[in-house]
């Protein structure tokens, strides 16, 4: 018997602790980097996280289709079909990692008919679990407390936006500038929809290439607080709706009701 998504969130957290305690053995380690054909690294971690979360998640009822982004050749043909998949990036940040900065996520969605509908975001370096379910609630875990997430909103005065250390370029720096006054806070992988989830950050601006498993975990956390991530043109963030894996432009709110759209050029 299928598992309701309250029943999920334990056990999903449970998976994504397993998979940062595998992370964080290489973390303290003299780890060697590879590179992907896109030229992103990959290291040990990546590939000991992955092999973690897929093995868990297998356990679970039902066996739905898992795509990671460390076993992502799965082709268009066979997904097109699923209605229901995990969605999965085993470290999400791997740039942060090599840096060793600690700005790096465990990142677990489960995508039901192109929606994120449960997500899970663990933070190896501290432990903070984020976890939403679409609909619900959102909630922050600090050890075995979780504490109830809210957005700012109404976000009034001078906005705090999230700015991408790895990704900046001219197209952000002129809606940061159209935006007017901001706080803008340099920070890596998916923790920066969290942030903007717990009422911490109010924007995130994202022009440029993405993955579906960097975004669909903490976006449902983000949504289940009280915001929303949209494409420039309006339309809902949605996944799996073509071959390519890659997400187009997004701006994520912490407050729907900003004049974001006065801000896109």
């Amino acid at each position: 018997m299928p598992l309701s998504l309250a029943e999920l969130a334990p056990r999903v957290c449970d998976i994504a602790r397993q998979a940062a305690d595998d992370i964080l053995a290489v973390y303290h380690s003299e780890f060697t980097i590879q590179q992907k054909d896109d030229r992103s690294p990959l290291t040990a971690a990546d590939l000991a996280a992955h092999r973690r979360i897929v093995d868990g998640l297998r356990k679970l009822p039902p066996d739905w289709p898992i795509l990671s982004e460390e076993a992502a050749d799965i082709p268009w043909e066979t997904r097109r079909h699923w209605t229901r998949y995990w969605l999965v990036d085993p470290l999400d940040g791997t740039r942060e990692f090599v840096k060793r900065n600690g700005e790096f996520t465990v990142n677990i969605a489960l995508i039901e008919q192109g929606v994120s509908v449960f997500g899970v975001v663990l933070a190896p370096v501290g432990g903070t679990v984020w976890h939403g379910v679409a609909g619900a609630e959102a909630c922050r875990r600090d050890g075995e407390t979780d504490t109830l997430l809210r957005t700012r909103a109404p976000a009034t005065g001078i906005l705090r936006v999230a700015a991408s250390r790895s990704h900046r370029d001219a197209r952000t720096e002129a809606l940061l500038a159209r935006i007017g006054d901001t706080e803008t806070l340099g920070l890596g992988s998916s923790l920066k929809f969290c942030r903007i989830a717990d009422g911490t950050l109010d924007v995130y601006p994202r022009f440029g290439p993405t993955s579906e498993w960097d975004t669909a975990a903490a976006q449902c956390v983000l949504e289940a607080a009280g915001g929303v991530v949209i494409a420039p043109d309006g339309r809902a963030f949605r996944y799996n709706q073509r071959p390519t894996l890659l997400n187009g432009d997004f701006i994520a709110l912490g407050d729907p009701r900003l004049p974001w759209r006065s801000w896109i050029g």
